[in-house]
């Protein structure tokens, strides 16, 4: 993990269960799971495949016009919403039966990951806090985004906001 990335995290005043999901190189619904003692549900919002434009091309070192999936998911425990996230995945670089786990289900990404026995990494890049987020009506949210490499391609981006409140407080 990038050690800008850290630092920054380290800087920021937010609960610590907040800082250790935000901070994870690994599984996000897992680590919520341990905290809360309860199932994570994971709500498909909006999905659709598009051609990369020039700059999603680019995010995703692919070539301007491939298909790429776009999907907005939520993360709640019970009816608490605790992540909103959004990925872009390049389905060039995706076999098959992963590609159609992702289209078809509200299964989160760690779980279809390690189903597959996939060697992963994930590339921390951005992290901020935004204090009029469109998502969790205009609750600050803590904005992280990175990519999860496989066999040296960028295999999903990754943006997530995580509101800043209470609900940390586990």
């Amino acid at each position: 993990m990038a050690t800008y990335f850290l630092e920054k995290l380290n800087t920021l005043e937010i609960p610590t269960c907040l800082r250790v999901c935000c901070g994870t190189d690994g599984s996000l619904t897992t680590l919520l799971e341990i905290m809360t003692r309860k199932p994570v549900i994971v709500t498909t919002e909006s999905q659709y495949t598009e051609k990369a434009d020039i700059v999603t091309a680019d995010l995703l070192e692919i070539k301007e016009g491939s298909k790429v999936n776009n999907r907005v998911v939520t993360l709640s425990i019970g009816d608490t919403i605790f992540v909103h996230a959004r990925s872009l995945s390049p389905l060039e670089c995706m076999p098959e039966t992963i590609r159609e786990q992702l289209m078809r289900a509200d299964i989160p990404i760690g779980r279809i990951i390690r189903s597959h026995n996939l060697e992963i990494r994930r590339d921390m890049n951005e992290l901020e806090i935004l204090e009029r987020a469109s998502t969790f009506n205009g609750i600050p949210v803590l904005s992280r985004s990175y990519k999860i490499i496989h066999n040296n391609c960028t295999f999903m981006w990754i943006n997530e906001h995580f509101p800043i409140d209470e609900r940390w407080n586990l």
